[in-house]
């Protein structure tokens, strides 16, 4: 495996499950900690008496946090090993900051579900499920800890395994890999355990490092975002003009016919261009400019597709949506919407649905969305976007609605119905 491949990974559990401790043994067991941020941690650990360092703090880094013992914000941690680099969101536990955990999760490859062995799969646990199906996470992760206290026994592991994978088939999640851990004591964390020795499977670093996710993005119809137009106009190359960005999904290659969106141009990709040097082929994620054959009207905001696959612009963006500002969403509300590298005036023209993530139930009709809320709505755009429903691609399937006033993120979409198009419809 390329030492460059990159893991987006997300941890998620009930309040006291040790998200932070599991992070912090991560950490800590990978050597991937400074020493000074050990000592810290080991100095602020027995200020409060303990005798050995608590892992948690490497992570819960707001005074807040740490004052109360609970994670608040999303806290971000890089680290690599010799196989793969990693980029971990630890998210909040409690109910009020499930935001905080579409945040996190957004753009996760793979999430962590956290079960306290002494209390199995609990409402918080269903709904920190419901939310990775939701955002269409590929791979998940339970994480039975705490196994210590329950003198690791097999058979209370394999009964909350049991009752979680039967959960999650229907919510429709399509992978799920239970460990039993303990993050206090580092048992199957990154050293398989001595005191397991009825589990075969994988350490939760050996499955990190192993995860298939190179692919998935490259699975998907090929989509080019135009972020800047080059046009140098030098005696050197007068007549250069590039389309410089990053390809959102798929695979671009020269003399491939595309079409330019909303225009509905098409051309033929002549020339493509990666750090200055010209290559035949390239993909997701990788950052390039492209160069057509034709003279087109191509500007920011722009997006480039095959023309066999292109999206059909539309005015109408029907989406399931988590609100995430504390000023409510309300029907008839005029906002910004930005999807990929294009933002457009938009009125929200209908909220048809609430869900309660306890219950999977829809509430029709609410009029708004508060904080934390997941709903459907309508969004009514005043000039055509080119997306793709989010169950076809995360990247070109997701937006951000924003108050025109002050620029604040109101409300994170997944464009086309994801309650419809999941098993786990109401």
């Amino acid at each position: 495996m390329s030492v460059t491949t990159l893991l987006r990974f997300a941890t998620a559990g009930s309040v006291d499950d040790g998200k932070s401790t599991l992070v912090g043994r991560l950490l800590h067991d990978s050597k991937s900690i400074l020493t000074d941020q050990l000592e810290a941690v080991e100095a602020v650990s027995a200020r409060r008496g303990q005798d050995t360092p608590d892992l948690a703090l490497l992570t819960d880094g707001l005074r807040a946090e740490r004052e109360q013992g609970i994670t608040i914000d999303v806290a971000y941690r890089y680290f690599a090993t010799a196989r793969r680099r990693f980029i971990l969101a630890d998210t909040p536990g409690h109910v009020q900051y499930t935001r905080n955990m579409v945040t996190g999760a957004s753009t996760a490859d793979l999430a962590v579900v956290l079960v306290d062995a002494r209390n199995g799969v609990i409402e918080q646990t269903r709904r920190h499920a419901a939310v990775a199906a939701l955002l269409r996470v590929p791979h998940v992760v339970l994480a039975v800890n705490k196994m210590d206290l329950v003198g690791y026994e097999e058979e209370v592991f394999a009964k909350i395994a049991e009752a979680f994978t039967a959960y999650a088939a229907g919510l429709g999640l399509p992978e799920i890999t239970a460990i039993p851990i303990s993050a206090l004591t580092g048992d199957n964390v990154v050293e398989p355990s001595a005191h397991m020795d009825w589990y075969g499977g994988p350490t939760v670093l050996e499955h990190l490092e192993s995860v298939p996710v190179s692919e998935e993005l490259t699975a998907a119809h090929a989509r080019f975002p135009v972020q800047y137009v080059i046009r140098p106009q030098t005696a050197e190359h007068p007549d250069y003009r590039g389309y410089a960005g990053q390809i959102a999904s798929g695979v671009l290659r020269v003399g491939e016919a595309v079409t330019v969106l909303p225009s509905g141009r098409t051309s033929t990709i002549e020339a493509i261009d990666a750090l200055g040097t010209p290559v035949d082929t390239a993909r997701a994620p990788q950052s390039v400019t492209l160069r057509l054959t034709d003279d087109l009207d191509v500007s920011r905001g722009d997006l480039i597709a095959p023309t066999a696959v292109a999206p059909h612009p539309t005015h109408d963006v029907p989406a399931t949506v988590c609100h995430v500002a504390d000023r409510p969403l309300t029907v008839g509300q005029r906002v910004l919407l930005k999807h990929t590298t294009r933002t457009v005036q938009a009125i929200v023209k209908e909220i048809p649905s609430r869900l309660t993530l306890d219950d999977l139930s829809q509430h029709p009709e609410p009029g708004r969305l508060v904080a934390n809320d997941i709903g459907r709505v309508l969004v009514r755009t005043a000039e055509p976007l080119a997306l793709d429903a989010y169950a076809a691609s995360r990247r070109t399937g997701s937006f951000l609605l924003i108050d025109p006033a002050d620029g604040t993120t109101l409300t994170a979409g997944m464009a086309g119905d994801a309650f419809t198009e999941n098993p786990w419809t109401v």
